[in-house]
């Protein structure tokens, strides 16, 4: 049966179960094909093309290279579909399960969205994400490297944790502990909720964004907001070195290292006996 199938370079309309029934497949494409319970189906694939395919089953793709996804679906059966695998694109796509995309690289992935995306993209490299949405999404991007993200929504915390060399554009972001430990990210024309924001950040660069919640970027190394708004946001920039400026009001400033900030009013200016460097940041407002 494999045999023929193989010759055909299509598989069409078909259902598999079990464990590895496609097990090391190539060269294939599979269009409207069900995968229901079972374990590795397509593992060790490569260049295989899935369109209107249903996975059920746990790890699919794993060890598997040049694979294209477009209008799947993974249901929450399909836990740790895809890890350790290179050049994968995903389309218009459904995820309903965790801990998807584990050290993959060269992953693009546009127009979908994952309703329970816990534990997704971690120790992933080269990832490009447009139009993406992320929901019950806690831990997301852990220990990834070189991201490209533009129209991406959010919901889970803890996010993008030691993450580095990201970019992002035209986001919304809900995520309590966003950017903890991470390295040269950039955030474009965003809005960013949740507290602790950038806690123990190096060279993290606001521009043109929005940030809402409590203790934001306390810790960061080489902050920089460039034209950002506070929004009920509190004892910022504690032991920060930082350039900041923001164009609206701060509840709170506590503490802050050494650099410069400029807003439109600060309610209160903290600088207590544990200030490590007294008279190091230079701090504006409207009002002097």
């Amino acid at each position: 049966m494999l045999d023929q199938i193989l010759e055909s370079n299509e598989i069409y309309d078909r259902f598999y179960e079990g464990e590895r029934p496609l097990f090391a497949l190539k060269n294939q494409r599979l269009n409207k094909v069900r995968f229901y319970p079972g374990e590795s189906a397509l593992k060790h694939s490569s260049d295989v093309t899935a369109t209107q395919c249903e996975f059920m089953g746990k790890y699919p793709f794993w060890h598997s290279e040049n694979i294209e996804l477009d209008k799947c679906l993974f249901t929450v059966y399909a836990r740790a579909a895809i890890w350790y695998t290179q050049n994968l694109t995903m389309r218009d796509s459904v995820v309903e399960a965790p801990k998807m995309f584990r050290r993959v690289s060269n992953l693009t992935i546009e127009n979908s969205r994952f309703t329970s995306a816990g534990e997704t993209l971690w120790l992933c490299d080269n990832i490009r994400l447009t139009n993406v949405e992320m929901k019950s999404a806690d831990y997301v991007f852990m220990n990834c490297e070189n991201i490209e993200i533009d129209n991406f929504t959010l919901q889970g915390n803890y996010s993008f944790q030691d993450a580095k060399n990201v970019t992002i554009r035209n986001s919304y972001l809900n995520s309590k502990d966003a950017f903890w430990g991470t390295e040269n990210v950039t955030v474009y024309d965003s809005v960013i909720e949740g507290e602790y924001l950038g806690w123990h950040s190096k060279n993290l660069k606001l521009v043109n964004c929005t940030i809402r919640g409590e203790q934001p970027l306390c810790y960061a190394k080489d902050l920089v907001m460039i034209n950002c708004k506070m929004v009920d946001t509190d004892l910022c920039f504690e032991y920060a070195t930082l350039e900041a400026e923001i164009v609206s009001d701060i509840i709170s400033v506590k503490n802050p290292k050494a650099g410069h900030i400029k807003a439109k009013a600060i309610g209160e200016i903290i600088i207590d006996e544990h200030c490590q460097n007294p008279g190091g940041c230079v701090i504006e407002t409207q009002e002097d």
